[in-house]
């Protein structure tokens, strides 16, 4: 399997690239500012075709080049995004400081303007399963990922999870970081949301499990359940 991130130009945003091997249709997941050209390099040199789109979450940050991304394909791909955040793909934009505008401005011109996808589709939402929602099936570019709603970051935060070569993967958006989580004081976050998220999804990830954040270095879960503050502060899985 291939596995390779990214790095947006602006707030270090993680734009993971997997597909089966080279010469393979493959998934983009969370394309943010300014990945186009080094996402299209690193497409041409594994003979990669992009299959789906996935968003782990609606923030700009994660989906701002979604649409020139979908339609590198020639035949618009879709991007895959939660119910609860498709709103956001309308405008991610709408929920910026006029702080933050200003530095977008400054740092890609005043010219950049935000598209809307041609193609979206709604992850499957999983039945209630205690606190949180069942985990749902989800197969692309002949990837099996499951896919679970973790909300608290924002309503439709999402993780992926599937098998690696060496190991299992989780692609968990703004949920876990190597040494942090999340925030859940931005316009849809929701901070009891987000602990039960940490503390009744994450049990279900095995400690071999090789953590891919949608920002910052990778890590695992054996060593976040040890060494994050945020997680051993926590009741994990009623433990």
């Amino acid at each position: 399997m291939l596995v390779h991130a990214v790095e947006a130009s602006a707030f270090g945003t993680n734009c993971w690239v997997l597909a089966a091997g080279p010469g393979e249709e493959c998934l983009v997941v969370d394309p943010g500012f300014g990945v186009v050209e080094p996402l299209r390099e690193l497409l041409a040199e594994h003979r990669l075709r992009p299959a789906a789109v996935l968003a782990t979450h609606g923030h700009a940050d994660h989906v701002w080049t979604v649409t020139p991304v979908c339609r590198s394909a020639g035949d618009p791909v879709a991007v895959h995004v939660h119910p609860d955040d498709r709103y956001r793909l309308r405008d991610p934009l709408a929920t910026f400081s006029p702080a933050l505008l200003d530095m977008l401005r400054q740092q890609f011109g005043p010219s950049e303007r935000w598209q809307e996808p041609d193609r979206v589709v709604e992850l499957p939402v999983g039945a209630p399963a205690g606190p949180v929602s069942a985990p749902v099936p989800l197969q692309a570019a002949g990837l099996d990922l499951t896919v679970h709603h973790t909300p608290g970051h924002t309503e439709g935060s999402v993780v992926f999870a599937l098998a690696g070569d060496d190991g299992p993967l989780l692609l968990s958006g703004d949920l876990l970081f190597a040494g942090s989580v999340g925030r859940s004081d931005l316009a849809g976050g929701d901070p009891a949301a987000m602990t039960t998220s940490l503390r009744d999804v994450l049990p279900r990830f095995a400690d071999e499990t090789l953590v891919l954040p949608g920002h910052g270095p990778t890590t695992t879960m054996a060593r976040e359940r040890a060494t994050n503050p945020y997680l051993t502060s926590l009741t994990v899985g009623g433990r």
